[in-house]
């Protein structure tokens, strides 16, 4: 039996969390900053006395200077490559590119005494190597600035949304798409309902054709079984203060089943449409935790 049980156990689908959307961009905007970048190639950090060394030695075909971020990019000629000396930097990248990927990088000091020394070299060695100046952006940065202006506005558009659709504590925005939606309030075995036929003095009659009721809900088959068929429903009668809502409450407690509560005015509204709406959708809810009861108050104000 218990074998049984566990199979006919529906499992719970693991919940879609939006954070894993937002883990999804992020990993997304690193790998276009990497990729863009060039940064996983091969390119190594050298020096300045390195790089002299190198271009007295015409390994250099290009050198670039980033003039807003003080770098300087090494280019090898194909020559260059095949020395011992480059063989760190002279392995292809792991990940295909067509951008240019430098051989070494170097942080310079001095734009005007750096832009010099290397002239000064080229003229004593007479060397052709090409010198370009240029601003380089950051990928990630272009990519967030342009990105984060629609992700503000769509995470607005869906706190917003949110809040219209219930999610406002009961705000004025919350009814507006809330407005056809039952206003029951739900007793089940999550709610801490103590009330029990118990606390109910007097009305010995109602209370002995309530708890059959109650009965039926509990054991079902000890009813059925002999032909019974459970009321659809009862009709408490009587004036104010009398005990009718304390009674209802009761069989909340006492019956373990989920309990809708709410009043009948709360049917009552000055759209054409919404009352019947709310009785649909509160008979829907019902049905979905069935069995239930269904306890309306002040019935006799939807008449009115």
């Amino acid at each position: 039996m218990a074998k049984e049980k566990d199979n006919n156990t529906p499992q719970k689908r693991p919940k879609f969390s939006s954070w894993w959307i937002y883990g999804l961009i992020a990993v997304l905007l690193i790998a276009f900053n990497f990729f863009g970048s060039g940064s996983l190639g091969t390119t190594r950090k050298t020096t300045t006395s390195e790089l002299q060394q190198y271009l007295r030695a015409g390994d250099i075909s290009k050198i670039l200077i980033i003039t807003n971020t003080n770098q300087a990019k090494v280019f090898l000629t194909e020559e260059a490559l095949a020395k011992d000396v480059h063989k760190e930097v002279a392995n292809k990248p792991f990940f295909p590119t067509t951008a240019e990927i430098p051989q070494y990088v170097l942080d310079y000091g001095d734009l005007q005494i750096f832009q010099n020394e290397i002239t000064e070299i080229k003229k004593e060695n007479s060397l052709n190597t090409i010198v370009e100046f240029d601003k380089e952006s950051n990928l990630f940065m272009d990519l967030l600035i342009t990105i984060l202006p629609f992700v503000l506005i769509i995470g607005i558009w869906i706190y917003l949304m949110r809040r219209m659709s219930g999610g406002g504590a009961g705000g004025a925005g919350g009814q507006i798409f809330n407005i056809g939606k039952s206003k029951a309030k739900l007793f089940d075995e999550k709610t801490d309902t103590r009330t029990s036929f118990k606390d109910v003095a007097g009305l010995e009659g109602a209370k002995e054709e309530i708890e059959e009721i109650v009965e039926f809900l509990k054991n079902p088959d000890k009813y059925t079984s002999l032909g019974g068929k459970i009321p659809k429903g009862a009709l408490l009668v009587g004036p104010p203060g009398t005990g009718k809502t304390l009674l209802a409450k009761a069989v909340a407690g006492e019956a373990k089943v989920p309990f809708f509560s709410l009043s009948g005015s709360d049917f009552v509204e000055m759209f054409v449409g919404v009352g019947a709406s709310r009785v649909r959708d509160l008979f829907k809810q019902a049905k979905d935790k069935a069995p239930a009861i269904i306890f309306i108050d002040e019935i006799d104000a939807i008449g009115r």
